[in-house]
């Protein structure tokens, strides 16, 4: 198979411990499920709405396969039923998640997967072993008897799904060779199935992706000392992010009661809802988004909070709806960042030292307080600071200071 999307999926959550056992394309279980009886009715409408229901649970969430694949194993009368996310290498032993009742632990890499008569075959196709090869030729195989005869799997329905980011993934249904091979309205059922959980796997993928990038758009506004609260409708705290979270924990100027943001002096606090307010009722009465910004005392004395609260513009499906509303960005502009000194040094081209006092001076410091805070001589600093003109180009150190806060630096801080 082609390789998948493991690490865009959100399966990184699983873990061998976690997962259920799987011997790569072929199944480990303890007792096999428990067979249909012939004149049973094969799927009635409220199993395969069942069964649709738990598909697109685990579009949303990489933990929702197992109740899914089980559901599967025990509709199909499966011994095993697999998703194979990603096949293993001789580097790597791969993830499948899997439900086969009672498992056991994940085994490490089996070479036989690369013996597997169901590697490369035509993808969104169901297929059994008797579309790959005759009965006797699957019986005569290494496969099956080194492998899987061992495990007690005969019968096998497998397809090769093909998601929209030309990733393949691979679903396998298994029985013993007690149990009956799986008939035409049960591979008619499986090739019925098989759209909705390429679509699942599509939707999970568009929705790991923007976890991803919201994580990583989060996570660099706090690098750059940015908090973010995120509110409702009704001006309640949906989110804050990593900055905004250290900024409130401070107590200092700004805090959130009741579940609303709010200032600790009145007259601020005054203004601040305002703001809120109108942002609120700017999203009700227009598409434009509403921008404005205050200052926020803090009882420490110490700079003024930059404050910024917008207005977010919902669409047709959101309006009217539980869902963020307004943004308030929260800035500490006196607030110091320590940079890793290896990147800083990377993208000027400077010595370790010479770094270290750049990042002083783009703090505030002066070159005396920056050698100072630094243990060098005065003498020293004046001359890493020409070295440091001479290699950025710059004349002045409040130039200096402004392509240091400017440059993307920042975006290293843990």
């Amino acid at each position: 198979m082609m390789d998948s999307a493991f690490a865009k999926m959100g399966f990184s959550t699983y873990t061998p411990r976690s997962m259920a056992c799987v011997l790569k394309d072929v199944p480990v279980f303890d007792s096999p499920a428990p067979v249909r009886a012939a004149d049973a009715p094969f799927v009635s409408a409220e199993q395969f709405s069942h069964l649709i229901g738990l598909l697109y649970e685990a579009a949303m969430n990489p933990e929702g396969w197992k109740p899914f694949l089980e559901a599967l194993r025990q509709q199909l009368g499966g011994n095993y039923a697999s998703l194979i996310v990603r096949p293993g290498s001789a580097d790597d032993v791969g993830l499948i998640v899997s439900a086969a009742g009672d498992r056991r632990d994940l085994i490490p890499h089996t070479p036989q997967i690369s013996m597997s008569p169901f590697r490369g075959m035509p993808t969104d196709r169901i297929v059994t072993v008797g579309d790959v090869m005759p009965e006797s030729e699957w019986r005569a195989s290494n496969y099956y008897n080194d492998w899987c005869k061992l495990q007690q799997v005969f019968h096998v329905m497998a397809a090769d799904i093909a998601t929209k980011d030309t990733c393949v993934y691979g679903l396998r249904i298994t029985r013993p060779e007690t149990a009956p091979a799986f008939t035409k309205q049960e591979r008619a059922f499986g090739s019925m199935l098989l759209p909705h959980i390429k679509c699942a796997l599509n939707l999970h993928l568009s929705v790991n992706q923007d976890r991803q990038v919201i994580s990583l758009y989060s996570k660099a506004t706090a690098q750059l000392m940015v908090g973010v609260v995120v509110l409702d409708q009704n001006g309640q705290v949906l989110e804050c992010n990593p900055a905004a979270t250290s900024i409130l924990d401070l107590q200092d100027g700004l805090k959130i009661s009741g579940g609303m943001l709010e200032a600790n002096y009145a007259n601020d606090n005054r203004k601040l809802q305002r703001l809120i307010k109108d942002a609120l009722v700017h999203t009700q009465v227009s598409r434009l988004s509403m921008t404005e910004g205050m200052s926020v005392s803090r009882q420490s004395g110490q700079l003024n909070w930059g404050v910024v609260v917008q207005s977010i513009s919902p669409d047709e499906w959101t309006e009217g709806k539980q869902r963020p509303s307004v943004a308030v960005f929260v800035r500490d502009t006196g607030g110091k960042a320590d940079p890793p000194v290896k990147l800083a040094q990377q993208l000027f081209q400077l010595t370790p030292a010479e770094t270290s006092l750049a990042i002083q001076l783009a703090n505030g410091l002066s070159l005396e307080e920056a050698a100072e805070a630094l243990n060098i001589r005065r003498n020293t600093a004046r001359a890493h600071l020409r070295s440091i003109f001479s290699k950025t180009g710059v004349r002045r150190q409040t130039e200096l200071v402004r392509i240091f806060l400017n440059s993307v630096a920042w975006l290293g801080n843990k």
